[in-house]
């Protein structure tokens, strides 16, 4: 018999939390969580994106033992903007128990009607910049702290339930960092510059924080991702969130943004790179910072203690795609990508259909690393 349990105060949220760090312990492929990062995203009081949205935790349990744990949530301006009544269910995990993940599922099912859904889909968080899609290749590839690692057979489980199919794809790519810059690249960089009067500014720390650009560079992913699947406008009160979790301890050689000298060097696109956390973290206790967990992120971020870099977010004002301003980023972080010897890239997931996009990756020797997938499923009215 598989009881559920709502969360509905710290400690509860805190079994919620460490459900997965429990569950993954022996997995050798996974990077846990940052813990603090985990509470303030599911704390309604600490995350932005409840000005949108409504959400509610359960944890599943068996003879009083944590088997698994959803989320249930509904963004409403996406709903909106999309004209879907849509539930979505995240922070999904369980055991390999096809009682456990259906029930967790009809729990976020039987929540979602009664607020008047009619679809359910995920996994998906609250906003676009949160984990999206469950695992379906690659599950022995290393996993990163910015996407979905699970084990294979949550898909299994979709698949046994009935009912879901597929409603989007992404895709990872594993990018070999070249010794030497392809000359295409280079050609084309050159000749964006020179046609299109477009160039690359390295933003200073006085510029993104005093000056507001780094204001400026989420602001501009709401017009770059504004059709993507499932995206909803980030509010001012989430922006100013994402400069704190991204702009403000992040090496500024790996962020790029493209300016236009036309338009007095308005920033028209943007990437923001990270060294990878992933073998940091692994050594963390429980995705806690303390007590060396602090340790092995500065090693990481500051001193390039790792031969991977995650490529987080690249956005590009439509207008500016079919001028090569992504080709223009590229160059400038493959660049600096060189200087710190890093040996690969990972690009974090991009939608299957996005052929402009991942068909950057063909100027370099790249293989697709992972796969994630995002169901969908009318619900009954019963």
């Amino acid at each position: 018999m598989i009881e559920i349990k709502k969360i509905d105060d710290r400690k509860g949220l805190e079994q919620f939390i460490q459900f997965r760090y429990d569950l993954y312990r022996n997995d050798s492929y996974d990077v846990p969580y940052l813990h603090f990062d985990e509470m303030n995203t599911l704390r309604k009081d600490r995350n932005a994106s409840f000005e949108d949205c409504e959400a509610d935790y359960f944890l599943a349990l068996k003879d009083g033992k944590a088997v698994g744990r959803v989320a249930a949530i509904i963004n409403r301006k996406a709903n909106e903007k999309w004209q879907r009544r849509v539930v979505r269910f995240g922070w999904f995990d369980f055991v390999d128990d096809l009682e456990v993940s259906r029930t967790l599922i009809q729990t976020v099912e039987r929540w979602g009607r009664e607020r008047g859904m009619t679809e359910i889909v995920g996994p998906m968080g609250f906003a676009d910049t949160d984990r999206e899609g469950m695992q379906v290749k690659g599950f022995e590839t290393m996993a990163t702290m910015y996407a979905n690692h699970n084990y294979d057979y949550y898909p299994r489980h979709m698949e046994q339930m009935g009912g879901f199919r597929k409603d989007n794809d992404y895709v990872q790519m594993m990018v070999t960092v070249p010794e030497k810059m392809p000359e295409k690249i280079t050609r084309v960089a050159q000749m964006i510059r020179t046609r299109y009067n477009l160039d690359i500014h390295k933003l200073t720390r006085k510029e993104l924080m005093r000056d507001g650009k780094g204001h400026d560079i989420f602001r501009l992913l709401n017009q770059t991702y504004k059709d993507l699947y499932g995206f909803a406008e980030l509010s001012d009160s989430k922006v100013d969130q994402l400069v704190e979790q991204y702009i403000k301890i992040a090496d500024l050689n790996l962020v790029s943004t493209v300016v236009d000298n036309n338009l007095d060097g308005r920033i028209v696109g943007f990437g923001i790179t990270f060294p990878s956390l992933s073998e940091a973290m692994r050594k963390t206790r429980n995705g806690r910072l303390l007590p060396m967990g602090w340790w092995h992120l500065l090693n990481a971020i500051y001193w390039h203690r790792a031969d991977t870099v995650d490529m987080l977010l690249v956005g590009v004002l439509p207008e500016y795609r079919t001028k090569g301003a992504n080709a223009l980023i590229l160059y400038d972080l493959i660049g600096w990508y060189q200087r710190y010897g890093f040996k690969q890239a990972l690009a974090m997931p991009q939608m299957e259909t996005n052929s402009k996009a991942l068909g950057l990756w063909d100027y370099f020797e790249s293989t697709e690393s992972s796969r994630l997938r995002c169901y969908v499923k009318e619900m009954e009215n019963s």
